[in-house]
């Protein structure tokens, strides 16, 4: 569901944190997801006609990977079906590329990626509210040492984590 993931509070001040997500999106040459993450972003987010943050141009414009084995008419500008295993997909859409490549959600897809190493950068934010529901980021048995490398606390009071593995 869309409400579960970031979307700027209507109380209080966030121009500093879309000033932070701005310049991720700036940074990403990629947006890969997985199958349900891609599908519920594309029911919503090219319908945001008054969307001011910059998410909704950012998401129409970047290029997409979805990683699924049944979709095969992704149905949105600039997107990409990866079809085969996802680790050996994703290494070869990492291979030679310059840019970040961003994952939003995609716990399954998230999961595959930490087991195989291939997550260089965490950017977790934290926010003070608790839901007391969800999936873990990390399943259980992940063992991942991790070095901070930023903290930043926003007006809003939403704190980036920052972290790379090692």
């Amino acid at each position: 569901m869309l409400g579960d993931w970031f979307l700027p509070q209507p109380e209080g001040d966030v121009t500093d944190q879309l000033e932070v997500l701005r310049g991720h999106m700036a940074a990403q040459t990629v947006f890969l997801v997985g199958r349900r993450t891609f599908e519920d972003m594309r029911s919503s987010w090219p319908q945001q006609t008054e969307d001011t943050t910059g998410v909704t141009a950012h998401l129409d414009a970047v290029e997409k990977a979805v990683v699924s084995r049944t979709l095969t008419d992704p149905a949105w500008a600039n997107t990409t079906v990866l079809s085969g295993d996802p680790v050996e997909e994703v290494r070869r859409l990492l291979d030679g590329r310059d840019g970040e490549v961003g994952v939003t959600g995609s716990i399954r897809l998230c999961h595959a990626l930490i087991g195989a190493g291939l997550v260089d950068e965490y950017r977790l934010f934290v926010h003070p509210r608790v839901l007391g529901r969800g999936r873990r980021l990390f399943p259980e048995g992940t063992d991942v040492r991790l070095t901070a490398t930023g903290s930043r606390t926003f007006r809003s009071g939403v704190t980036l984590l920052t972290y790379r593995p090692g």
